[in-house]
């Protein structure tokens, strides 16, 4: 570990510099965006895009994952406050940082436990439907913002209809700042990736609300302090917090997961699950130390971070330094109109409203496509507890997999008084009641069988249950005077526990040639 420390400390270059300032040019508007999204005032996400990839980069295995405030945890966030606290108030905003400290933790001990795994828990299609209904419900929170409408605080459903219904409150030089917006950043991205359309559009807004007097919604007083470290947390709450910050804390790292691991092969370097969870657990925890609120990994910062030559994880270290450097200067962001951030906020989860894929799922895999359309579903009803909906959705989306896994296929030949069973899937405690019924069956439609072969060569996996059915079975069936015989297959990892159940006789098997057993192999699952 010491030796690769260094290793890493070596690899430090003058890259690593500039594509760290690049994110912080990026970062700096895009983390006040996400804290309102969140439901709280810009500063807190100052905070957190400071302090959170500084943590982060002394634990990240991936050389390019930059951490920060991301649209998708700031939702959650949102989800799991907004039911215990009101939005931009000083207790809201300690709740944040509470929860923040609760999903480090939980991503810590994910890591620390060689967890990293949890994150496939999210399937594709869960993930799919989740991600795309999220994406709407981020949109709708932002639309009343983007028109300029000045509401009371309210869900996120309720204020989108609120005003669609209310076109009188709309703000038309409020929708032109955002068009405008939308319209710089859209064209400095194709200008070129690393070109900083989204500062210097915050720029530009901030400096036409000073010229002209404009009397929308803004940002208002940013507190131009540094970041101290505080533990005067509403403890009380914490068991309120429990739940929606383990679910961030899973649902949260799918994102930087894929991230990395997409870079990683596409650059050809190794990284690690584990390290990346203890990275992204120190980052919350930190962030929750200081005043901020949940954080995640951002695919378009990453993207910057790569683009710009980093080559160590150092650069995020240099982009929470720079976001710090900014800090005592972000009393100047008070005039920024709130239409901004807005656009920001849609621009960033925009590419989510791709249903192609979604709607591609119905005609693949309509078990899935249901798993995915479920979920979407119950992100949109249940919102704001989106985090409810993810769990809901895993529940759904394992429970299709054990059905679909209790269907064993069984191939039948029948020749010369021999009966042949072919199970093709895996035999397990939940698949093993209709393998047996489907073997009891075809056992009576052929009373006349003197002989049996049971080929386990198209079986994936057989479980200690699946053993002891199958013993039953073979008794049975020699009871009732059939002749016996079994091929393992190369494939069955409980082959050597099936031939000990079986008395380690082998007249049950077909010849010694078919069955190979791993002799380190003690495992019956």
């Amino acid at each position: 570990m010491k030796e690769h420390f260094k290793s890493e400390i070596g690899r430090f270059s003058i890259a690593d510099i500039v594509a760290g300032i690049s994110v912080g040019l990026v970062l700096v508007p895009q983390s006040m965006a996400y804290a309102a999204l969140a439901g709280l005032s810009p500063v807190h996400g100052l905070y957190a895009a400071a302090i959170a990839p500084i943590a982060a980069a002394f634990f990240a295995s991936s050389p390019f994952l930059q951490t920060g405030p991301v649209a998708m945890t700031s939702v959650l966030t949102f989800g799991a406050l907004t039911a215990i606290a009101v939005p931009l108030t000083e207790s809201y905003a300690m709740l944040a940082a509470l929860l923040a400290l609760v999903v480090g933790i939980g991503r810590v001990l994910f890591g620390l436990l060689r967890a990293g795994f949890v994150s496939d828990l999210m399937s594709q299609p869960i993930t799919m439907g989740f991600s795309r209904a999220a994406g709407l419900l981020i949109i709708g929170s932002q639309i009343p913002k983007f028109l300029g409408v000045e509401m009371p605080e309210t869900g996120i459903i309720e204020s989108v209809i609120w005003t669609m219904l209310n076109p009188d409150t709309w703000s038309m030089e409020a929708a032109a700042i955002g068009c405008v917006t939308l319209a710089m950043i859209i064209i400095g991205r194709m200008l070129h990736p690393l070109f900083p359309g989204v500062l210097i559009a915050v720029v530009i807004g901030a400096g036409y609300s000073l010229w002209t007097g404009y009397t929308g919604p803004v940002v208002g007083n940013v507190p131009a302090v540094l970041p101290s470290i505080s533990l005067e947390l509403p403890w009380s709450s914490l068991p309120h917090l429990i739940f929606p910050g383990l679910v961030i804390a899973l649902v949260g790292f799918a994102e930087p997961a894929a991230i990395a691991r997409t870079m990683a092969a596409q650059t050809r370097t190794r990284w690690s699950s584990d390290r990346e969870l203890t990275s992204q657990g120190a980052a919350n925890v930190a962030a929750g130390l200081v005043g901020g609120f949940p954080v995640g990994g951002s695919f378009s910062r990453t993207l910057v971070n790569r683009g710009a030559g980093a080559s160590s994880r150092w650069s995020g270290l240099i982009t929470g330094l720079f976001v710090l450097g900014i800090l005592p200067f972000a009393a100047h962001f008070a005039p920024l109109p709130l239409a901004v951030l807005a656009a920001i906020v849609i621009h960033a989860v925009f590419k989510l409203m791709d249903f192609r894929r979604l709607i591609r799922l119905l005609r693949i895999s309509p078990p899935q496509a249901l798993v995915g359309w479920t979920t979407f579903a119950l992100t949109l009803v249940l919102a704001p507890r989106i985090d409810l909906a993810v769990m809901i959705g895993i529940g759904f989306g394992i429970g299709v997999h054990l059905w679909r896994e209790r269907n064993v296929h069984l191939n039948i030949s029948y020749r010369d008084d021999e009966l042949t069973l072919e199970p093709v899937g895996v035999i397990y405690f939940g698949s093993v009641t209709f393998f047996e019924d489907a073997l009891i069956r075809e056992l009576s439609l052929h009373p006349n069988a003197k002989r049996m072969v049971i080929d386990l060569s198209k079986v994936g996996r057989i479980d200690f249950t699946g053993v002891q059915t199958l013993r039953d079975l073979v008794v049975d069936a020699t009871s009732a005077g059939l002749s016996v015989r079994i091929i393992p297959g190369h494939a069955v990892q409980g082959t050597k526990v099936l031939k000990r159940v079986l008395g380690e006789d082998s007249r049950y098997f077909k010849s010694d040639q078919d069955v190979k057993i791993d002799d380190d192999d003690e495992r019956p699952d």
